[in-house]
């Protein structure tokens, strides 16, 4: 059958042409799964740490590579947009940082919860959401993913509660999220995320004590890009070793360059509170390629150079593809296929942002509350309404 299969295959090469070059190979013609040597975490309060030798299946890394690839074009598509000052007001962008994302939902579940800060379009996408959902929120228009009221920070899914615009105020409310799924003993856990300049909150270290008192289901992912706003971690923390920041919370150091890096450590942490252990403390080590936001250059703090040493040496894409090539999971051109159809997607999805309505005036205060009888709200002046529908 999969001879057969082969040589239809090769027919059709031949009539397209160059074109069809790839559907010649068939998936016989791949390694299907490969092991792979990953860099070991730095481990706080835990006698072992994630595994260090790792499979990967073909498929899991095709779809990494899609899901990256399409993060990756995403920002870059919305930086464009931002300079053509289509989109505006905040917007901070999640280019470098993709496997994180990417890592982090591989090793958990869709029916887990997760809360992150306001670099939030990555993850809006890999919890669920559409590139033309996501694009179209940021333009604020009608087809968005909150319906064009949310913008860059706050953005929703099923099991994902946002984009928050507080710095560090969404790690309590992860940890409430953690509660409900220790009370619901449902065997789900929650996933905080915050960055370096949120690490020194009090509020965070608040979270901690209480998380570990009763030993909720949480992991508290510190992304670490290395800056936070302009200034540097060395400048801003008199340690910067935050995954110990727990103290009797044990804690993982992890390149979070590296998406089975993350899986793994992931993976680790989640099985760590399932068991009913408690909390884990997790330190993704990244970089951003932009600056903070889009008013941010982020070359005045750091230098081009870095920002390039960076994509030369660590950036998650082409490690990744690096490793599916090396190991005979791809070639060169289904990989490109890839790359095509992903751009495909987000020049598609950017038409679509720029071209729906915006929401209409009678729908600004619709949603304040859930499944609630419809209410009325004063406008900008005493004389003014709007409804207010669930």
């Amino acid at each position: 059958m999969l001879t057969n299969f082969s040589n239809v295959l090769r027919v059709c090469a031949q009539r397209n042409g160059a074109a069809a070059v790839v559907s010649a190979r068939t998936y016989a013609d791949f390694t299907t799964q490969a092991t792979f040597e990953i860099k070991k975490c730095d481990i706080h309060k835990l006698d072992e740490a994630p595994a260090t030798q790792v499979v990967m299946t073909r498929d899991e890394g095709l779809k990494y590579y899609r899901v990256m690839q399409t993060i990756r074009r995403m920002e870059l598509k919305a930086d464009q947009l931002y300079k053509q000052k289509i989109i505006r007001g905040f917007c901070h962008l999640y280019d470098g940082q993709e496997a994180c994302a990417v890592g982090i939902e591989a090793g958990i579940n869709l029916t887990d919860h997760l809360i992150t800060a306001y670099r939030a379009h990555g993850y809006t996408y890999t919890r669920g959401g559409t590139v033309k959902e996501i694009m179209a929120e940021l333009t604020g228009r009608r087809g968005g993913i909150a319906k064009g009221k949310g913008g860059s920070m706050h953005m929703y899914t099923k099991n994902f509660y946002g984009g928050n615009g507080i710095v560090g105020a969404q790690v309590p409310l992860g940890a409430g999220v953690a509660l409900a799924c220790q009370y619901q003993g449902n065997n789900e856990l929650s996933v905080s995320l915050y960055g370096d300049g949120a690490a020194n909150q009090g509020q965070i270290f608040e979270t901690y004590n209480m998380a570990a008192l009763w030993k909720l289901p949480a992991i508290f992912i510190c992304e670490n890009n290395r800056y936070g706003m302009g200034t540097s971690v060395e400048r801003s923390a008199a340690s910067t070793d935050y995954y110990k920041r727990g103290d009797y919370i044990p804690g993982l150091r992890v390149d979070g360059m590296d998406v089975l890096c993350v899986r793994e450590a992931t993976k680790f942490a989640a099985d760590h509170c399932r068991s009913g252990k408690g909390p884990m403390l997790m330190e993704l080590q990244t970089y951003r390629y932009h600056g903070h936001s889009m008013s941010d250059p982020g070359v005045s703090y750091r230098t081009r150079e870095e920002i390039q040493e960076v994509r030369g040496k660590s950036d998650p894409i082409s490690l990744l593809k690096d490793r599916m090539l090396s190991n005979n999971m791809a070639s060169v051109e289904e990989l490109k296929e890839i790359d095509v159809s992903v751009r495909k997607e987000i020049e598609d999805a950017a038409q679509f942002a720029t071209t729906d309505p915006e929401p209409p005036l009678e729908e600004l205060c619709n949603h304040i509350f859930y499944n609630d009888a419809d209410l009325e709200v004063r406008g900008t002046n005493p004389w003014t309404t709007l409804k207010s529908v669930s």
